[in-house]
C-alpha cells in the first residue's frame, strides 16, 4: 500500500505514535458496509539495530530474506480473528518474494502520560504467540525517554536533533507541542535537546526488552525448521506485562 497511507493510519491508531522505515507496508479493508474502509496496516522492514536481524537469523540475508515486523494494527472495529488472518495474508505475500524470516518485538511495558492517562497497556505478543511463533527471550535492555504525552523518543529522534540530520524539524516540533521552547539561531542543537526534555519534564524509565518472536516463513515443515535460530527458542510464552519501576 502507498507509505503516506500507511503512515498516516499507523501515527493515528498505533500506541506509539511514530513511523519506521519501511520497505513492505500491507492494509487490511473492511468491505462489510459497503465501501472498503482501511480497518488495519503491516508495517514490514529495516530495523534501528544493524544486528537484529543478523543475531536473530544469522543464515539468512537481512533486509532481503528477512525483515522485522515494526509496526502491526488494527482498529477495535475488526472482527475477533482478523490479526491472524491479516498475518497469515502478509506473510504468504512476502513468501512470495523470497522472504524466509520474520522477527518482531512485544513491548510488555504499560506507559502513562505525565496526567495518569494509560497511553501502553503493555504488550506481551498475544496474537504471535497465536500463530506460533518462535519466543526468543528479549532484546536488548535500555534506558527510554517518556516524555509527558507517555510517547518514547528514540535514539534515532534524538539523534536526528543533535545532528540536524534529516527529519530533525518534525522532531523538535514535537517537544516544542509539548512546552519546549523553539531553539534559537545558532544553539547548540545537543544543548537545546537537554534543555527542552529537562523544561517538559521528560522521564527517564528503564526498559528490560522488549519480547521478541521469531517467524520462519517456508510453507514445507522441513525448510521451516533448516532454518537456524540466532537465539534459542523459549518453550514458555510470556503471560504477563511488566510491572513499571
Amino acid at each position: 500500500m502507498p507509505e503516506k497511507l500507511a503512515k498516516d493510519f499507523v501515527l493515528a491508531h498505533h500506541y506509539s505514535a511514530s513511523y519506521p522505515s519501511a520497505t513492505r507496508r500491507f492494509g487490511l479493508y473492511r468491505v462489510d458496509a459497503g465501501e472498503p474502509r482501511l480497518s488495519g496496516v503491516a508495517v514490514f522492514g529495516t530495523p534501528a539495530g544493524a544486528n537484529v536481524l543478523s543475531r536473530a537469523l544469522p543464515e539468512l540475508r537481512p533486509n532481503i530474506e528477512a525483515l522485522v515486523c515494526s509496526r502491526f494494527v488494527l482498529t477495535d472495529a475488526c472482527p475477533g480473528n482478523s490479526e491472524s488472518w491479516f498475518l497469515a495474508r502478509c506473510f504468504s505475500e512476502l513468501r512470495a518474494t523470497g522472504v524466509k524470516g520474520v522477527v518482531s518485538f512485544a513491548d510488555p511495558v504499560p506507559r502513562r502520560s505525565a496526567d495518569g492517562t494509560l497511553t501502553a497497556i503493555g504488550h506481551i505478543g498475544r496474537i504471535y504467540q497465536a500463530t506460533n511463533a518462535v519466543y526468543t527471550g528479549r532484546g536488548a535492555a535500555r534506558t527510554l525517554v517518556l516524555l509527558p504525552d507517555g510517547t518514547i523518543l528514540h535514539d534515532r529522534a534524538a539523534q536526528k536533533i543533535r545532528k540536524q540530520e534529516q527529519g530533525h524539524r518534525y522532531c523538535e516540533e514535537k517537544l516544542i507541542r509539548l512546552g519546549a521552547t523553539v531553539p534559537r539561531a545558532g544553539v547548540n542543537p545537543a544543548a537545546w535537546l537537554r534543555d527542552a526534555l529537562e523544561d517538559i519534564g521528560a522521564r527517564r524509565i528503564r526498559h528490560r526488552g522488549p519480547h521478541r518472536y521469531v517467524f520462519r516463513l517456508p510453507s514445507n515443515r522441513r525448510e521451516r525448521e533448516a532454518i537456524r535460530l540466532g537465539h534459542p527458542p523459549l518453550a514458555a510464552y510470556p503471560k504477563a506485562p511488566d510491572v513499571p519501576d
